[in-house]
């Protein structure tokens, strides 16, 4: 077996065009959804996720 190496963080840039809205918009709500099925039991983790989809919420909008 071939050692393999995987840079820890890496990123996946954005495709172009339409295809990056779509995935951004799938992102934002996810993170809205996920933030309000542990609303009531883990108050930092909806916190965690209201402000993932702030943020996207925000590349959104500079970008339509």
């Amino acid at each position: 077996m071939e050692k393999q190496h995987c840079k820890v963080g890496a990123i996946t840039p954005l495709t172009e065009g339409q295809q990056a809205v779509r995935l951004l918009e799938y992102q934002y709500g996810n993170f809205i959804r996920k933030a309000g099925e542990v609303a009531q039991s883990d108050a930092n983790l909806r916190e965690f996720f209201e402000l993932k989809a702030r943020k996207i919420q925000r590349l959104l909008q500079s970008l339509v």
